[in-house]
């Protein structure tokens, strides 16, 4: 997927940190930026939260330059708006950007229902604790070169749009009640394919087709049912594998922590140590 604010700001002044595309083809990235001059006009919607900094930020509106930047700031800049900034002072921030489709496609799932035209609201220097709780909690919470991580960050993306279509567009949809879990059946089934899959990047779009559900609805009915969300769920059946192959086998810690899903020996490492006070290599040195 190609975003023009991710080029454009790519020939700017500013400092790319680390990105990463989700299986959905939305994409992350975070950047640091000072004393930079930058105009905005994309096909794609940018969502911006200030991390650290952004207090000498501004924005060129109708009555001249607005200033409101600081840390957990939110802006919106959708498609086909043009905007300019002024950044006169350090400013850290992550964009998520996706497309008109990645709305389209949560509002159809969700809400069963298509606008002909699902518009944004440009958003500046606005505080949204929502908006900030997933960012924090997920996006900068999670190491975002690991494969194991892909179904945290795409449900806190999806979480995330669907809180933008609510608060930040042109329609009044209010969110559907989701009652009880899933059938026992369909629970099995899941447990069963998370288990044969581990190895892979899970995402939420691939467990929800599992069960021929919307990504929200399986989201909800499968904490319904374990008490606990699909990505914490599929994090244990990791550890948990790799616990028993440290346990059971000679595998070097780089084969299992691809067995697991783990991108290397030192991302399971930090997540094993994490979760279990140990490394793997003590783990197994105990065993």
């Amino acid at each position: 997927m190609h975003y023009q604010t991710f080029d454009t700001l790519s020939q700017q002044r500013a400092t790319l940190h680390q990105k990463v595309a989700l299986n959905t083809g939305i994409q992350l990235a975070s950047w640091s930026n000072q004393c930079d001059q930058i105009k905005v006009l994309s096909d794609h919607h940018t969502l911006s939260l200030y991390t650290h900094g952004g207090y000498q930020s501004f924005q060129k509106r109708h009555g001249g330059w607005q200033n409101g930047g600081g840390p957990d700031k939110l802006c919106i800049m959708p498609k086909d708006v043009e905007s300019h900034w002024d950044i006169r002072g350090p400013l850290s921030f992550v964009h998520l950007y996706c497309t008109q489709q990645h709305l389209r496609h949560i509002g159809e799932q969700i809400w069963d229902r298509s606008p002909a035209e699902l518009s944004l609201v440009e958003t500046s220097f606005q505080r949204d604790d929502r908006v900030t709780a997933l960012y924090r909690h997920f996006l900068l919470s999670y190491d975002w070169l690991d494969n194991a991580n892909q179904l945290a960050l795409s449900s806190a993306s999806s979480l995330l749009l669907t809180h933008l279509i609510q608060h930040y567009s042109q329609v009044t949809w209010r969110l559907p009640t989701v009652t009880g879990g899933l059938s026992p059946y369909v629970l099995r089934n899941i447990c069963d394919y998370i288990d044969a899959h581990l190895a892979e990047p899970l995402t939420l779009t691939v467990l929800a087709q599992e069960a021929a559900l919307s990504e929200y609805h399986f989201a909800r009915m499968f904490s319904a049912s374990m008490s606990i969300p699909p990505h914490h769920y599929v994090m244990q059946r990791r550890l948990q594998r790799a616990k028993q192959l440290l346990a059971t086998s000679q595998y070097s810690m780089t084969d299992i922590a691809y067995q697991c899903g783990f991108s290397s020996a030192s991302h399971l490492s930090q997540r094993f140590k994490r979760d279990t006070g140990v490394t793997p290599t003590v783990f197994r040195q105990q065993r």
